[in-house]
């Protein structure tokens, strides 16, 4: 779509903290009417409809969204966005090993800025699937990198939770 498109859609997310629960329908609506001017067949209309039903509380509603974004072919960051977020809904409707599977495969992505939210995630659907030593070396990796001392250390304790003790 276009930028104005793009910018519009920003600003109506911008305004989401502006819609108390009992008014997210009328953001949903917003959203809906920004995706009807997308053609039929455009992935970025059902990925921003899983945003807000996710952002309003029903990953249920917003996992087969994210699905039909994906297989429309939805790529890039927002893409990486989409996997990242329907891992998300898919461990909070009890769902965490595709969770896993999505988001494993995307360790061996490209980098981009949203590979600590894809670490963070995973840990998540581990934790849900009590791997949490897994969960816990994935979020003190993610982490290392950020820290001001001691990132040698951090990246050493994240890699000997998960190797086998010899």
């Amino acid at each position: 779509m276009n930028q104005h498109w793009e910018d519009r859609v920003a600003a109506a997310w911008a305004s989401f903290d502006d819609y108390p629960q009992e008014r997210a329908h009328e953001f949903r609506a917003l959203i809906d009417a920004l995706v009807a001017e997308l053609p039929d067949d455009s992935p970025l209309g059902p990925f921003e409809q899983a945003c807000a039903w996710d952002s309003t509380g029903h990953s249920d509603r917003a996992v087969p969204l994210y699905r039909e974004a994906l297989a429309r072919g939805l790529t890039g960051y927002k893409g990486r966005r989409a996997k990242i977020q329907l891992s998300s809904s898919l461990r909070n409707i009890g769902q965490p090993e595709e969770g896993v599977k999505l988001l494993t495969a995307e360790l061996d992505a490209p980098s981009d800025e949203l590979d600590d939210a894809v670490r963070a995630t995973l840990a998540l659907c581990l934790s849900s699937l009590g791997r949490d030593r897994e969960g816990l070396s994935l979020v003190l990796g993610a982490l290392a990198p950020h820290l001001p001392r001691y990132q040698r250390s951090m990246a050493n304790y994240a890699r000997a939770l998960v190797e086998p003790e010899g």
